[in-house]
């Protein structure tokens, strides 16, 4: 059976059904969206009884943000095979990412009846357990999936993050640290291991644990980048683009649970009302939201603009912000580059927990300047030196972010020939329980 399929790759016109999900699958890998979700939904026009098909356009889906039609595909595509465990344990994935626990606790309890020896399949459950606080049941299977397969590291990782959730810190880095013995490569691990040293004040090890991943990974963008923040080795004057693209593509599906639920991140609602105070009446506004991210500043400036941008490093995160509905365009780039090659177009520039990625802001405020027009606002928020103060006005902290002085605030601004209206101090997010000090700040164009 074939499929007459058009592409913009150098493809045959006509495909067999199976090239042509390998061909789909490719771009979804790629994330190409647009095209993978094109033909995928060509297939099952085609075919449509395929439940690969159907299985992953609902990821796709979920990916996205487009949980609720992602579920209702994979749905489908469990109807038409009852039986392929591999649906089941995807369906409660994505019902565990939008904390439907109990959804997320039937797909997986299927999943494991029809494969009771898969091992990832215990360890997911044993994630959903542990998000219950079924803090015992939730060991039981991570113990299950180890004794299943001893090299299936995401077990031992969750076993170790079971034990810090229960305050057992020297349980939890020796799960870690079993994990990395397994797989000395391996990335999560070793994150999980420095980051806990980090919380627990032990910096020098932290710093140990990354120059050893380094080692083993040299390539790895996470690893050189929290090497340099915990050991101040090699401090980039900004997060590399590559570290970036990896940690928020990965984070992009549950960036803004993690952030609303668990860290109570005000930095959007904060910039937002800043802006209003000082725009006044002022409506129809080109305003581009730099570091967009999944777009929560988005809704709240929407109502104030005739033109809004958003321009981000991640590719999963602009996905996201164009579920948003808001948004003229999006642009996928670096930040100051982009605003280089702007010109003066824009009556606002908005940054919103962003400029953290930054260590000298120097250059991207000078940017910022530019792409203003005359009048126009620049709001942007960053974290604030919390103790002592830096010669140089800034500095990386162990956590891989950068924070910053009033004074070195002030100076760029100058510098970049902006008149400063406020820089206010308030509670950006939580971390670690404790409030994470910011300047909301705005300056004026003259």
């Amino acid at each position: 059976m074939t499929a007459d399929i058009d592409t913009e790759l150098d493809a045959p016109a006509e495909l067999s059904l199976g090239e042509a999900l390998g061909l789909a699958l490719r771009l979804h890998r790629e994330k190409a969206y647009e095209g993978a979700e094109a033909l995928y939904r060509r297939i099952i026009e085609a075919a449509p009884e395929l439940a690969d098909a159907h299985h992953f356009l609902g990821v796709l889906c979920h990916e996205s943000g487009r949980s609720a039609e992602g579920i209702a595909l994979i749905q489908r595509a469990i109807e038409l095979v009852p039986d392929f465990p591999g649906f089941h344990n995807n369906l409660g994935n994505i019902h565990m990412q939008c904390g439907q626990l109990a959804e997320a606790t039937a797909c997986y309890g299927r999943a494991i009846q029809l494969a009771p020896d898969d091992a990832d399949l215990h360890n997911n459950h044993g994630a959903l357990l542990k998000a219950e606080k079924r803090f015992e049941e939730a060991a039981a299977s991570f113990q299950r999936a180890m004794g299943l397969d001893p090299g299936n590291v995401r077990a031992y990782n969750n076993m170790g993050l079971l034990h810090a959730a229960q305050g057992q810190t020297a349980e939890a880095i020796r799960y870690y640290c079993e994990s990395i013995g397994r797989i000395p490569g391996h990335p999560e691990a070793h994150k999980l291991l420095g980051l806990t040293y980090y919380s627990l004040g032990r910096h020098e090890e932290a710093a140990e644990v990354f120059r050893q991943w380094v080692e083993v990974a040299p390539e790895h963008p996470v690893a050189r980048h929290m090497y340099a923040a915990c050991s101040g080795q090699g401090v980039p004057e900004r997060a590399a683009d590559d570290y970036v693209e990896y940690t928020f593509d990965r984070f992009a599906s549950s960036f803004e649970e993690q952030l609303n639920l668990k860290l109570s991140y005000q930095a959007p609602q904060l910039c937002a009302s800043a802006l209003t105070r000082q725009a006044g009446a002022r409506r129809g506004l080109d305003l581009l939201d730099a570091g967009c991210g999944t777009g929560l500043c988005g809704p709240l400036v929407a109502p104030l603009c005739d033109r809004l941008v958003g321009v981000d490093l991640s590719g999963g995160m602009l996905e996201l912000a164009a579920t948003k509905g808001v948004y003229t365009e999006l642009a996928k780039a670096e930040l100051t580059e982009f605003l280089l090659g702007q010109g003066e177009v824009w009556d606002v520039i908005m940054s919103a927990d962003t400029l953290c990625y930054f260590g000298d802001l120097r250059r991207v405020v000078a940017a910022a300047a530019g792409g203003l027009k005359a009048d126009g606002l620049l709001v942007f928020t960053v974290e604030q030196v919390d103790d002592g103060t830096p010669p140089e006005g800034f500095r990386i902290n162990p956590h891989g972010r950068y924070s910053h002085t009033r004074g070195h605030v002030e100076e760029v601004v100058r510098a970049a020939g902006l008149a400063l209206l406020e820089a206010g101090e308030d509670s950006l997010r939580t971390e670690g329980g404790k409030p994470v000090q910011g300047l909301v700040v705005v300056a004026r164009k003259p």
